[in-house]
């Protein structure tokens, strides 16, 4: 299995997240961009997925939405694809709307979200930097939890390339 996401805060307003999966980049893309795969593997075992919809082209919309199995609360986040260069690189601003769960992160301002691949030999590097309105909505957004979701997340992706493999 890959080394865990290396994050770091390259700026006031910035958090970089740096993990690699071995599988190619087009499959990395594939994950990030493909409704039907995202519930296999982004978000937590006791959440659903129910909304996940990508109009992947500049100036496309997406939506995605979580809802517990334990409570029935809902959050999410939507935005509109900026920069779409499959399978190299995919950009978007990201809203949050906490829905019934509320939260420290603001729903008002958006996240800016841009995702580089590279690969080599097999093995796919990726790239995510978010860059937000304000450090404070940054150091909200990190103090969620956010980076841990992240590779969970990650690693869920690791195992579900792991079964396509077999």
């Amino acid at each position: 299995m890959p080394a865990p996401a290396q994050v770091t805060l390259p700026s006031d307003r910035e958090v970089r997240v740096v993990r690699q999966f071995n599988a190619s980049r087009q499959l990395v893309y594939d994950a990030h961009t493909k409704s039907e795969l995202l519930p296999k593997w982004l978000g937590y075992d006791s959440w659903d997925m129910p909304v996940r919809d990508m109009d992947v082209r500049v100036g496309g919309k997406y939506k995605w939405q979580w809802k517990s199995r334990e409570d029935g609360k809902q959050f999410g986040f939507f935005g509109t694809f900026t920069e779409v260069n499959a399978p190299a690189r995919l950009a978007h601003d990201q809203y949050f709307d906490p829905g019934d769960i509320g939260g420290s992160m603001p729903a008002g301002d958006p996240c800016f979200v841009s995702l580089d691949l590279q690969e080599a030999n097999g093995v796919t590097t990726l790239v995510c930097t978010m860059k937000f309105a304000s450090k404070e909505a940054r150091d909200g957004a990190v103090s969620t939890g956010m980076t841990d979701g992240m590779e969970f997340s990650y690693t869920r992706l690791d195992d579900m390339f792991a079964k396509q493999a077999a």
